[in-house]
This record gives C-alpha cells, sequence and structure tokens, in this order.
C-alpha cells in the first residue's frame, strides 16, 4: 500500500464517506515538509509529508488543537496523522486563502491578543514540539526568567556549540545568560502562543478572516510572539495598532524585542549556518550594553 492509498484510506475512515482522490497538487513546501492539496472533486484536504517524522507531525496537530481549543483566531482542523511507506504525514482542513482586505490585519491583532489572554500553571506546554527541523523543549517551569534562559537561548547555545559555532558568539552568549533578570525587567503572565509567528505562517481567508497554522506552541511572554512578528517583517500597521488597543505592551518591550528575537537567529543560524552567526553577535553585542 502507498502513502496515498493509506491517506485516503484514513480519510475514509475518519470522514465516514469514501474518499477516493484525484492525482495530489503539489504545493511544493518548505526546507522540512512537502505539501499537497488532495482532492477527490467533493472533499478538498491540506497533506504534508515528510520521511519519518511522526513525533513532529503529532505535536504539530496538538498546538493545533490547542490553538482552536482558545476559540479566538481560526486555525486549520486537524483530520488524522500517521505513517505509511516510509512517510510520515498530517492530514488537515484546507484553507482557500486570499487577501486581508480592509479589515483583515486589524482582526489579526485584535484575535491574536484574545489568544494570548488564555493561559497556564506556568510556562512551557505538555510535549516538546520543534522551531522548524529544531527541537524545542517545553517541560514546565514557573519561573519565565529560568524558562528562557535554560530551554530557549541556553539550549540554541548549546547546539551552536555542538555545531562548530563557538569562540566570541559562545563568550557574548554566556555573558548574557547572566544578565536576564536586568534585561527581562516586567513579570509575564503565561500566554498561549503560537510559538512561530512570522508572516508565513498567518494568512487570510477569501472572507478576510485571519487563520494561523504551522504552529511551535507553548505558553510563554506574548512579547515573544510579537517580537518574531517584526524579525522577518510583513505585518502591517493595523494589526499592531488593534493589539496595542486590545492589550497594552509594557514598557521596556524593545530590549526585551532583541532577547526574544535572538532566539530565532540563533535557530537560523543551527540550521542554515551563514550570516546568521555575525547577526546574533551583534544582537547580543547591542543586549550586553543594556546591561
Amino acid at each position: 500500500m502507498n502513502v496515498w492509498q493509506d491517506i485516503a484510506d484514513q480519510i475514509s475512515a475518519r470522514t465516514g464517506r469514501p474518499f477516493r482522490p484525484k492525482q495530489p497538487d503539489s504545493l511544493g513546501g518548505g526546507c522540512i515538509n512537502a505539501a499537497f492539496r488532495l482532492s477527490d472533486g467533493v472533499e478538498t484536504w491540506f497533506v504534508k509529508t515528510n520521511g519519518g517524522a511522526l513525533d513532529m507531525f503529532e505535536a504539530e496537530a496538538a498546538g493545533l488543537d490547542a490553538l482552536a481549543a482558545s476559540a479566538t483566531i481560526r486555525v486549520p482542523h486537524v483530520l488524522c496523522t500517521g505513517d505509511a511507506d516510509g512517510f510520515s504525514y498530517i492530514v488537515m482542513q484546507h484553507l482557500d486563502l486570499g487577501g486581508a482586505g480592509k479589515t483583515g490585519w486589524g482582526k489579526a491583532g485584535q484575535q491574536l491578543a484574545a489568544m494570548h489572554h488564555c493561559s497556564a500553571r506556568g510556562f512551557g506546554w505538555d510535549r516538546d514540539n520543534t522551531i522548524g527541523a529544531t527541537p524545542q523543549q517545553n517541560a514546565w517551569q514557573p519561573d519565565w526568567v529560568s524558562f528562557w534562559r535554560q530551554q530557549r537561548l541556553g539550549f540554541q547555545l548549546e547546539l551552536a556549540a555542538r555545531n562548530g559555532h563557538d569562540g566570541r558568539l559562545q563568550s557574548l552568549g554566556e555573558r548574557l545568560l547572566g544578565c536576564f533578570p536586568v534585561l527581562i525587567d516586567h513579570d509575564p503572565r503565561p500566554s498561549l502562543l503560537h510559538g512561530d509567528l512570522w508572516s508565513g505562517n498567518l494568512g487570510f481567508t477569501r472572507q478576510g478572516e485571519p487563520a494561523i497554522y504551522d504552529p511551535a506552541v507553548y505558553y510563554g511572554d506574548r512579547e515573544a510572539e510579537l517580537a518574531m512578528t517584526e524579525l522577518f517583517g510583513g505585518f502591517s500597521a493595523d494589526f499592531y495598532a488593534a493589539y496595542r488597543e486590545a492589550w497594552p505592551i509594557d514598557s521596556g518591550y524593545r530590549v526585551r524585542r532583541d532577547l526574544y528575537n535572538l532566539y530565532h537567529v540563533l535557530n537560523h543560524l543551527n540550521l542554515f549556518g551563514g550570516g546568521y552567526g555575525a547577526q546574533a553577535e551583534r544582537m547580543m553585542q547591542g543586549l550586553l550594553a543594556e546591561c
């Protein structure tokens, strides 16, 4: 049985109606997964495949379920995950995406703020997941400073050392880890976070409704989410104005933004190498100047 037959059988079993799809329509994909649209002319599903990444897809499914349970911003419904013929897959609702229209970005800001009001007993999540292809550790901690030091920046710095990125990067990183109580100078409540919210992971339906996908969910400082939206750009001024109207940002965010985005820059260094090391060093130098 090939992977597509297994997926079709799973869809049939989960929906209770026979699903006999046409040829999968390749949507390309990123550097990790291949993406497809699968349809029988009546139902259409979005499918991602990878060679042996079932744990990653199961964590993604759990993350989408957690975001959906917040009843704040739209996410695709997950139908199933599985393995077949050496491939892992996840099947979810296919969203027909269009543009933001006049009100989409404002709605996205309002709805994200509402999602961030969903809280938990501490910082972390019930399971580890991935940020890109990198493992992301989410063991619960009651203290945000300790969580970000140990399970975010500390983890990425250790991974960078194993990948051969040592010297100045590590010496700056060691100094920076000692400055966290100064740099994180507020007391955030744990907020439900998408965890990987760049412009490629937010879209709008044909009706202009916001939708988010490809999460790396955990409970953390909501400013870490907002920081990433600024890292690569693409979010409109209406988004930020609507978010801040719904839930104003604490003073000192500019410095914390750079500290939080350093995590993603280090992750890109560990995934892709290149000039991300120099960018990380510049960011750390700027942060150390604030200590």
